[in-house]
């Protein structure tokens, strides 16, 4: 697999603490990988170095320039409608692939919306439909499911989930959420004092169900990774913040 993303000896410091201290990281093309680490571990750094928001204090990084990133909050502009949302900053004549956009989300009734009417499920949708219409060869989520009630965070990472094997980006989720880690990923990185500690592949059969024994095995790996010692599924999915 060629690769799409590669970070290679990636330092960055803040007011003389180092976030990131030597990190190495390759994403293949069209590869799912999901970041772990404890609040301040350096996960939103390292993201925005890679959608050049920031910038590395030394290191390399090489990443494909058709990027695009989706956050936690869906950041629409309020006085556009949901489609000039989704084609914002295209050139002209984008509607259509817009409406197609929109459809892959299941928002295709909503293109003359406003904002302010959605949910945060379908904002948050929006956001998605936004990211892909550019058909990027890198996504980058930022924890996008957090401020989402769980069982919409299930149904947005099933739809992400589908979209991702269609489309075919190499993504990079940041999240404190285990189970929706080996959920989503092809593999799974912990971030711990600036470096991976983990990078391990998920050989979970899909669909994946917390239920399985391997799907709770790379969990309890996982939290292990993180420091935390758990073996309830809600302590599982909520000890690493």
């Amino acid at each position: 697999m060629s690769s799409a993303v590669r970070v290679g000896n990636l330092r960055k410091a803040f007011g003389g603490r180092t976030v990131l201290d030597g990190l190495d990281l390759t994403i293949g093309r069209g590869e799912f990988v999901a970041l772990l680490g404890a609040s301040g571990s350096g996960k939103t750094t390292l993201l925005r170095i890679l959608g050049a928001l920031d910038t590395a204090d030394a290191g390399e990084v090489l990443v494909p320039k058709a990027r695009t990133i989706v956050f936690q909050e869906p950041r629409l502009v309020p006085s556009k409608r949901v489609l000039a949302n989704v084609t914002v900053a295209l050139p002209r004549g984008q509607a259509e692939r817009g409406r197609h956009a929109l459809a892959e989300v299941g928002l295709e009734g909503h293109a003359h919306a406003w904002p302010a009417t959605l949910s945060g499920g379908e904002a948050q949708r929006v956001a998605l439909a936004r990211a892909l219409v550019r058909e990027p060869q890198l996504l980058l989520l930022d924890e996008p499911f957090a401020a989402l009630d769980a069982l919409t965070r299930l149904r947005m990472q099933d739809l992400v989930g589908e979209l991702c094997r269609a489309h075919r980006p190499a993504v990079l989720l940041v999240t404190h959420d285990v189970d929706e880690a080996v959920r989503l990923a092809d593999r799974v990185c912990v971030l711990r004092e600036g470096r991976l500690v983990t990078d391990e592949p998920v050989a979970v059969a899909r669909p994946r169900d917390p239920g399985d024994p391997a799907f709770a095995a790379l969990r309890q790996r996982l939290l292990a990774d993180l420091g935390v010692h758990a073996t309830t599924p809600d302590t599982a999915t909520t000890g690493a913040h």
